[in-house]
């Protein structure tokens, strides 16, 4: 299913990525020339776990979730890679296997960039280290962030702040009503209570107490913000 070319939606999906948007043409170049495309079907693998690296990834279209396996065998999932995110480049710098599995959600594109090619550009552009430290530090502040709300914040809050992540990265007006947002990532309530450290039943249960607010409408095909303001009142909630 590889392809040569990245579409134009999935090349603008890369250069508008907060990350690579910063740095300087020359490098954006040398990145850009080196990388290759690949498509996915939903499900298909994309790395995994206790693999060596050896690609430096870039989500251009759909998006990557990121899961492990508990030891009775059930998938977790941590995370979902949007298009503009890069990652893989933690096990290059450290020589260790990849900890997590990959996987496409949906149809999806990746940018890759060889194992061998990433060191030659680091070589090359010292800018690359600067920017990965930044990129790192982004990542660690994130991380921090999390493990402080699922320690002090009610699932309430914690729902509207992941409804309002998903609203910036995949949300789309919807048809029917352009005051409102569709997010356009499909999830099943049990990949998002996955995400959200809790279990389906509450996440459904909050999930049905905003729709009866009118703060989201929840459909066959997915979640629709109705509105965005409630949604933030909820998510800055510290009690």
């Amino acid at each position: 299913m590889d392809e040569p070319i990245l579409t134009v939606d999935e090349r603008s999906a890369i250069n508008a990525g907060r990350w690579f948007s910063a740095l300087s043409p020359s490098l954006k170049h040398d990145i850009l020339r080196c990388a290759y495309v690949k498509r996915y079907r939903d499900g298909d693998l994309i790395a995994a776990r206790g693999e060596p690296p050896e690609e430096w990834i870039a989500c251009a279209k759909g998006a990557v979730r990121v899961s492990s396996t508990s030891v009775s065998g059930k998938q977790i999932t941590l995370t979902y890679v949007e298009p503009g995110i890069w990652f893989g480049d933690v096990s290059i710098f450290d020589g260790d296997r990849r900890t997590h599995d990959a996987y496409a959600h949906g149809e999806s594109t990746t940018l890759c960039v060889a194992k061998a090619d990433f060191k030659k550009i680091l070589a090359m552009h010292v800018e690359l280290y600067e920017a990965l430290l930044r990129l790192h530090s982004r990542r660690i502040r994130q991380l921090y962030g999390l493990v402080e709300d699922l320690n002090t914040l009610p699932l309430r809050a914690r729902l509207a702040k992941q409804l309002l992540h998903l609203v910036r990265s995949y949300g789309v007006p919807s048809l029917s009503d352009g005051s409102e947002i569709r997010i356009g990532l499909q999830l099943a309530q049990e990949e998002l209570a996955q995400l959200l450290g809790a279990s389906r039943q509450r996440v459904n249960q909050e999930l049905k107490s905003m729709e009866r607010d009118q703060t989201i409408r929840i459909e066959p095909g997915g979640l629709v913000v109705r509105d965005r303001a409630a949604l933030l009142k909820i998510a800055e909630a510290d009690v």
